[in-house]
């Protein structure tokens, strides 16, 4: 709280409390012009149980290309981005500890209309509403339905990989396969997407994930094969370019 030195008087007192309701006013409006983001919130929804997960939520079925590599090292950044999701994860789920199995379920179907309709979206080439409809999707889908929440995410980079947002993809591969270690879909679209960034270890480490969980994967198996080869004659390059400096 402010302290008035110079309100030993009637005067002084009454001045300073003139300015501090001529503050508050000037700084109430100006909160008042900045709203909570509208999608934060968690709208309700209705309708009865859905299908299983593995009936209900289906993932993207395309892989896309990125159309500018980024060469930028985001170790870091993925890094923090991992412990932040897991934070956030384990946030929702035990601010969702005492809701309602029904209300759960609820929700659940809820999201999985709004994936389908991006879905659809994507379909038709409009990759940021689809965008918009996975995003409103993870805000409804419970934290305890992780598998539904790692499609979301898949989908979801695969429309920012459409509009090139290609580091914002990359985290949501990332998020996606955190939730389900054994998406292949995500360890495949994330390998992808680390290779078209010139992430060559990071892809082939991904590639090699996915060729234990199915060996049969002929994109895995190829990418291993090339991948070491591309990676040692980059190493040679860098080399190179360092005992001639």
């Amino acid at each position: 709280m402010e302290e008035f030195k110079d309100a030993s008087s009637p005067e002084n007192f009454l001045h300073h409390l003139k300015l501090s309701d001529q503050e508050s006013s000037e700084t109430g409006p100006k909160d008042a012009q900045n709203p909570p983001d509208p999608d934060c919130g968690c709208p309700p929804s209705s309708g009865r149980d859905p299908a299983p997960a593995e009936e209900c939520f289906h993932d993207c079925p395309d892989f896309f290309e990125a159309k500018e590599p980024v060469l930028d090292d985001v170790q870091d950044d993925e890094t923090s981005s991992r412990k932040q999701t897991e934070l956030d994860e384990e946030y929702l789920r035990e601010l969702e500890k005492d809701m309602p199995e029904e209300e759960k379920q609820k929700r659940r179907k809820e999201s999985t209309a709004l994936k389908e309709k991006g879905n659809e979206q994507f379909k038709k080439g409009d990759y940021g509403e689809a965008e918009d409809s996975y995003s409103r999707a993870l805000q409804i889908c419970p934290a305890c339905f992780q598998k539904d929440r790692a499609v979301l995410f898949s989908n979801r980079a695969a429309a920012k990989m459409k509009q090139d947002k290609t580091e914002a993809a990359l985290s949501d591969c990332t998020k996606a396969v955190e939730l389900d270690p054994n998406y292949i879909r995500a360890l495949l679209r994330r390998a992808e997407l680390y290779e078209k960034t010139e992430k060559l270890d990071e892809a082939l480490e991904d590639y090699k994930a996915v060729l234990e969980k199915d060996p049969a994967v002929h994109q895995a198996r190829e990418a291993c094969l090339r991948l070491p080869r591309q990676i040692e004659e980059r190493n040679e390059k860098l080399k190179k370019e360092m005992l001639g400096k």
